[in-house]
């Protein structure tokens, strides 16, 4: 398996050195940018839901939030909140739209961008895609200052690239085994092949403060003694039956049972995401769409 990092071809260079021109005078007139990949070893674990609700949580709190669904070809954050996009992100890489044209608004303000349904052909995007997804971000009009990212499940390239170019990799687990199973897949190959050294784990449907603390110590425990990585545990959202009613009404369960438990937990959530913006320098969003990916792209996972 091929896991080097891809020549770049003397006219992917002439692309990058034009968008190092344009995220030049965009860095000038952009506001700070936070950027948040979620991600999980495996589907069924409530990924996309807690996007959705800690995206219509921060928006409630005052911040621009904008999501992304990067699950590019079987996307499913517009179908959870019940919106109706015309164009997705496959018009984009089609260059038959731009960002702009796709935006989506959702609850409580949130800008979305829609994936396709169906479209194999997205999941291992092209260094020409990346760069022209790069572009059409330093395009937007109105920049947000917290962008997440939701990504598919699993370990395949678009899943790595998101992860690597984000401020910050949120890797979300549950009680199950093959949840921790598969998430230490992910954290395996984003470390000893990309260097990645720090993650957030945010455990979801636990029953109690309890098993979400124990579910992330036995987590620790095995990375403590076969990877060099720094984890952060951000707390945990509980099994809770408001959520499958909300999704039953395609609505985000911090609207549609804001006094629910995971309601509430959602929104304990808010300041820690504030307070990882002082953590490291971010540079109008340009460290993820911009200079963190220049010169080189991700190999497909074989």
């Amino acid at each position: 398996m091929n896991t080097e990092r891809k020549v770049v071809t003397p006219m992917i260079t002439d692309q990058a050195s034009g968008l190092r021109a344009t995220a030049g005078t965009h860095a000038l007139r952009s506001p700070r940018v936070q950027v948040i990949a979620v991600s999980s070893g495996k589907g069924g674990v409530g990924k996309t839901n807690i996007v959705a609700n800690l995206a219509v949580a921060c928006a409630r709190a005052g911040r621009h939030v904008m999501v992304m669904d990067a699950d590019l070809a079987l996307g499913n954050v517009d179908i959870l909140l019940g919106l109706a996009p015309t164009h997705t992100i496959e018009d984009v890489l089609a260059r038959t739209k731009s960002l702009e044209d796709i935006i989506v608004p959702g609850p409580a303000g949130i800008d979305i961008l829609p994936a396709a349904s169906g479209a194999q052909e997205l999941t291992h995007l092209t260094y020409e895609q990346q760069l022209h997804l790069q572009n059409e971000f330093l395009k937007l009009r109105r920049i947000p200052d917290l962008l997440f990212i939701d990504c598919a499940a699993g370990v395949s390239s678009n899943v790595l690239y998101f992860s690597l170019v984000a401020h910050d990799s949120v890797v979300v687990i549950s009680p199950d085994p093959a949840s921790l199973t598969d998430a230490y897949a992910t954290v395996k190959i984003l470390s000893t092949r990309y260097q990645q050294r720090r993650f957030r784990f945010l455990v979801n449907m636990a029953r109690s403060a309890q098993e979400g603390s124990e579910v992330f110590r036995k987590f620790s425990m095995v990375t403590d003694r076969f990877l060099d990585l720094s984890l952060d545990y951000m707390g945990w959202i509980p099994l809770d039956p408001a959520v499958p009613l909300a999704v039953a009404r395609q609505r985000a369960v911090v609207e549609a049972y804001p006094k629910a438990p995971s309601s509430r937990a959602f929104c304990r959530l808010v300041p820690h995401l504030d307070r990882w913006r002082s953590e490291r320098p971010m540079y109008g969003g340009l460290h993820l769409f911009g200079p963190a990916s220049w010169g080189a792209a991700l190999e497909p996972i074989a």
